[in-house]
């Protein structure tokens, strides 16, 4: 009798399941494990996750690790998108600049021109300009409202407060104006800087400052500085309030390209990623069978690949210093696949005097590096030394993959298996008699948190994969909830205060407050777009490669089966059963033996191959 591991490196979990080989050669599964992936996938550093996950599992199946015969591994090559966000042109301002904006809570309405001046400046103002006055934390809302209502004959048309006190002022003027509060950099405003405010009316948005025109018309700019303004108009729209400056600075940054890429396949390609996302899948999908691909030195992208290629190659030649007799070098470590997808990102403004950004047109990248069997080797002998047990790298992720998702009860051959990860999305075809195709492309969950982070311009990678992972709601008062689909819930018991008027993350512990002002309706967009953009290009891409290699159309193809952590999502699997709806397949989420859901589906695989090759 021998108790057998099976072991599946993901990018972002690492699963195991155990197995009983009787005498006979019957394979009973015993238990199953799933834990973070510790360190990239495919170095030595992945051990300790694996120990992790194989204490647990055995702890499952009441053994010690002692008691396990044989640890099987799967081939694991790493999808690198730490670095994916490029944008496509760095925002450059000159003569403007922009300070603190949109606060929950502004006073009056309209808008107001004029030179700054510190409140306590007041008395020397010109009577003949106009002035917004600048009120800094140490003048509280009563001394402020005394001077400005003292201040008759200065023409006074806004108001910009450090602290929270716009109301508490405004109730106080004989003459009403605009004020704008909670400005954080109020410090660094100095007198006599032209300045525009607007405060919009309840339920309504900024309207003049939002518009290039319009900054434009209140600060009297040329045809030139109305160009560069673009950003800060673009950043303030939807704005409630909004505060613009027209402040000289020198040494504006420079913009950086993004740069092109060559595509080494069946033909050299070059293609420029200013061109698009959509310009550079085509010229993948164009390359064939791609043997690496490179980017342009200098660039945002050539950075980024050859730092991806250089960190695995530090590894691949670390690894190969501790296995003697082996050679490992620069050129061996190759991107065998990316994936690249249009999106937004938050650009710094160039002049913003407290740190504003402004949305503006990126790219999403991921690239699959590949460096030969030496990495997953490592692995096993490192884990071999550490358990004392029989450890090899066996089976390629896809093909094994399929081989789990025929555990799935209703299934039938022919069939299509797509194994869904956090870094790379694995498709394999089973034909009729058996014969399996497979392929790997990368991109996947990760890459969808990378893009929620980024368009929401979240601080916090958990919230956005928390986004990511579950719906989201408004929490409208004390006793009520509304669901992103429009269901009201009702709580007897009440809603703790400090989630009223938040939009909050419907996990399954409870509900997670988003700390971000952001409108429900933006956060489920940008969700949903993200997911859409990710995973059905990216399964649709990897089935049309596919389809060549095994048979000449889809038609015989009825059931498309989905397997790994991102099958798990609530939204997912559905984006990709209408993309496949049109073909007349059966497209669902796996079942993995019929009790494991759409997890495990590569460990069980590894656990079947063995099985079918020791009959």
């Amino acid at each position: 009798m021998k108790i057998l591991a099976a072991v599946d490196i993901g990018n972002s979990t690492t699963e195991v399941c155990l197995a009983k080989e009787d005498d006979v050669g019957k394979i009973r599964f015993l238990s199953g494990a799933a834990v973070f992936t510790t360190g990239l996938k495919g170095t030595a550093d992945n051990v300790t996750g694996i120990l992790s996950a194989l204490e647990e599992a055995a702890t499952a199946a009441n053994i010690s690790l002692s008691q396990i015969s044989h640890i099987r591994i799967n081939e694991a090559a790493p999808v690198i998108g730490g670095a994916a966000m490029e944008t496509l042109t760095q925002t450059v301002v000159t003569e403007s600049s922009m300070l603190g904006h949109n606060p929950k809570t502004p006073a009056g309405y309209g808008t107001g021109v004029g030179k700054t001046i510190n409140i306590n400046h007041i008395n020397h103002a010109n009577t003949s300009d106009p002035y917004i006055v600048v009120v800094p934390e140490s003048t509280n809302y009563e001394t402020a409202a005394k001077l400005i209502n003292q201040a008759k004959n200065i023409n006074i048309t806004g108001a910009i407060l450090q602290q929270d006190e716009a109301v508490l002022v405004y109730n106080r003027l004989n003459r009403k104006i605009p004020i704008i509060d909670e400005v954080r950099g109020i410090h660094k405003i100095k007198d006599g800087i032209q300045t525009a405010i607007e405060v919009a009316l309840a339920g309504h948005a900024v309207r003049m400052l939002s518009n290039p025109y319009g900054i434009a018309t209140l600060l009297r700019l040329t045809p030139e500085e109305t160009i560069h303004i673009t950003p800060i108009a673009k950043s303030l729209i939807g704005a409630k309030s909004a505060v613009v400056m027209k402040a000289p600075y020198s040494n504006p940054a420079k913009p950086q390209k993004i740069g092109k890429i060559t595509i080494s396949g069946e033909s050299i390609i070059n293609v420029d990623f200013n061109q698009g996302a959509e310009m550079v899948m085509q010229a993948i999908d164009t390359a064939g069978t791609i043997s690496n691909i490179s980017g342009e030195p200098g660039t945002n992208i050539g950075n980024m690949l050859a730092n991806a290629v250089k960190d695995m190659s530090a590894l691949a030649n670390s690894n190969a210093v501790h296995s003697p007799g082996s050679s490992h070098c620069h050129q061996e470590v190759q991107i065998r696949d990316l994936f690249a997808v249009d999106t937004f990102a938050p650009v710094a403004i160039s002049g913003a005097l407290a740190g504003e950004t402004s949305l503006e047109k990126a790219i999403a990248v991921a690239a699959m590096v590949t460096a030969g069997r030496l990495p997953m080797q490592e692995i096993a002998k490192t884990l071999s030394e550490k358990t004392g047990l029989y450890t090899t790298v066996s089976g390629i992720e896809p093909v094994m993959a399929a081989l789990g998702a025929l555990t799935t009860p209703g299934v039938s051959l022919p069939l299509a298996v797509l194994d869904l990860g956090g870094g790379s999305t694995d498709a394999a075809i089973i034909d009729a008699s058996g014969t399996v195709a497979s392929i790997s492309v990368a991109g996947a969950g990760e890459l969808v948190t990378m893009m929620i982070q980024s368009q929401l311009s979240l601080t916090n990678r958990i919230t956005a994969e928390n986004i990511k992972k579950y719906p989201v709601a408004k929490v409208e008062s004390m006793f009520h909830i509304r669901l992103e689909t429009g269901e009201i819930i009702f709580y007897e018991d009440g809603i703790n205060p400090r989630f009223f008027g938040a939009v909050v993350i419907m996990a399954p512990e409870g509900m997670i407050k988003i700390d971000e002002d952001r409108p429900i309706e933006k956060i489920v967009s940008v969700r949903q777009d993200a997911k859409r953009s990710v995973f059905v290009k990216n399964t649709t891409r990897a089935i049309n490669k596919l389809l060549p290699m095994s048979m000449p159309s889809q038609g015989n193809i009825k059931h498309v089966i989905l397997v790994g952590g991102s099958a798990e999502d609530f939204e997912i699997p559905g984006f990709i059963s209408t993309a496949f709806a049109d073909m007349g397949m059966v497209c669902g989420r796996g079942n993995i033996r019929g009790t494991e859901g759409a997890r495990g589906a590569v460990a069980t695989g590894l656990i079947m191959a063995y099985a079918g090759t020791h009959k």
